[in-house]
Formats: structure tokens, C-alpha cells, sequence
């Protein structure tokens, strides 16, 4: 029965804040880490970092993957269901309206306008959980070196962001296992 009540609590959350999805899964991931990490301490900062990181690196939607994971970490599959459920239901609803009016607010000035307002704010949303995320996933200088150097490959040389997060894993990895090794020493 708590199950079920987590499982609606989870979908009514990700039902309301779906509605307010501009800017895709950052914006998101910024409201989950104020109701779930700061308010309620369902999850730390640390196993919100690392959900994103995972739905990030598998195929489809960043948020849906995620939603999807975060509900099923804490109630198993039916509030991992009700999570998806919740964000994709509006972004449903949301899509079928525009599509029947397209045609007729396409070149609505007001229209574009309003969207001009909506992408400005988007990027001090996404910059905001960045700023909170990085405690979780800089732990040391070797994180903020990694960092840098896929920020300049990803921005400035236009690699491939999958290839970089398949890197960034790799260097990671041999790092990590050399300052074992050495301190074990």
C-alpha cells in the first residue's frame, strides 16, 4: 500500500513539473534535486549525480530515462513506471495541442516572443543544477582536469559526446586504479 502512495506521489511530482520541460532534462533535474535530494533526502546528491549519469548514457530521452530510474530506486518498478508515466504524460498532451494549432501560431509573433522569454530562462535553470551537482561529481582535481578537457573537446572541437563520455570513463578508470596502486604502495 506505501508502495502505491509513493508510486502517485511520484507521478503527480513528475506530472506537474512536465509541463515545464523547456530546455529538456536539465530543468528538470533541478526541481528532483530541490523536492528529492534538499527537501525530502529521498536520495543524496551523490546517487542523483550518478542516476543522471546513467539515463544520460543510454539510448532515448535524458528525463524519461531518469524519471524511470529515480522511481524505480525508490519503490521498484510500479513507481518507476508511475515516474514515466508522470513526465511523458504532459509533454503528450502538450504535443497533440501545438500539432493541431501549428499551423495557425507558427509565425504568431507573441508566440515567438514568448519563446524567446522561456530560452532565456531556461539557462540560469540548468546552470543552477549544475552549480548544486558539482559537489557530487568533482571529488578531486583529477574530476575538474577531465572536465576541462571534455568541455574543450565537446565545445570548441565538436567530438563526439558519446565518445567523450566513453573516454571520460576510460581515464577515470586508469587513473583512479594508478592512485590506488600508488598509495597502496
Amino acid at each position: 500500500m506505501k508502495n502505491i502512495k509513493k508510486g502517485f506521489q511520484l507521478f503527480w511530482f513528475f506530472f506537474r513539473i512536465g509541463f515545464f520541460t523547456f530546455g529538456g532534462g536539465w530543468s528538470i533535474v533541478a526541481q528532483i534535486q530541490k523536492e528529492f535530494v534538499a527537501k525530502r533526502k529521498w536520495m543524496t546528491e551523490e546517487e542523483l549525480l550518478d542516476t543522471v549519469s546513467v539515463g544520460r548514457s543510454l539510448p532515448g530521452l535524458m528525463i524519461g530515462n531518469v524519471s524511470f530510474m529515480f522511481g524505480y530506486q525508490n519503490g521498484g518498478v510500479f513507481c518507476a513506471i508511475m515516474s514515466l508515466l508522470g513526465i511523458s504524460v504532459p509533454a503528450l498532451l502538450i504535443m497533440t495541442i501545438v500539432t493541431m494549432c501549428y499551423t495557425k501560431i507558427k509565425d504568431n509573433l507573441y508566440v515567438a516572443r514568448a519563446m524567446t522569454g522561456i530560452r532565456a530562462a531556461v539557462v540560469p535553470i540548468i546552470g543552477s543544477a549544475g552549480l548544486r551537482l558539482r559537489k557530487g561529481a568533482y571529488t578531486d582535481k583529477l574530476c575538474y582536469g577531465i572536465s576541462v578537457i571534455m568541455f574543450v573537446c565537446c565545445a570548441f572541437l565538436n567530438w563526439n559526446c558519446a565518445a567523450l563520455i566513453v573516454a571520460s570513463a576510460c581515464v577515470g578508470l586508469v587513473l583512479k586504479r594508478e592512485v590506488l596502486e600508488h598509495g597502496a604502495s
